[in-house]
């Protein structure tokens, strides 16, 4: 294994933010995984938001 002192670091310090020990600003694996989850349920919902800001410019634009 070509197992880099800066990979081993990173390894170290998550599993001590994964414990509730270290960095406070540190992300446990549980919260990157919420994060990611509520990420990919936004995304969709931004996309419907602009479609709808346009449909509404759109027949705005029409009425007059």
């Amino acid at each position: 294994m070509d197992l880099t002192e800066s990979a081993l670091r990173i390894w170290v310090q998550q599993a001590k933010a994964d414990q509730g020990v270290g960095k406070p600003e540190a992300l446990t694996m549980a919260e990157r995984e919420a994060l990611s989850q509520l990420r990919k349920r936004v995304r969709p919902l931004e996309l419907e938001k602009d479609i709808l800001k346009n449909a509404a410019a759109f027949f705005a634009k029409e009425m007059k």
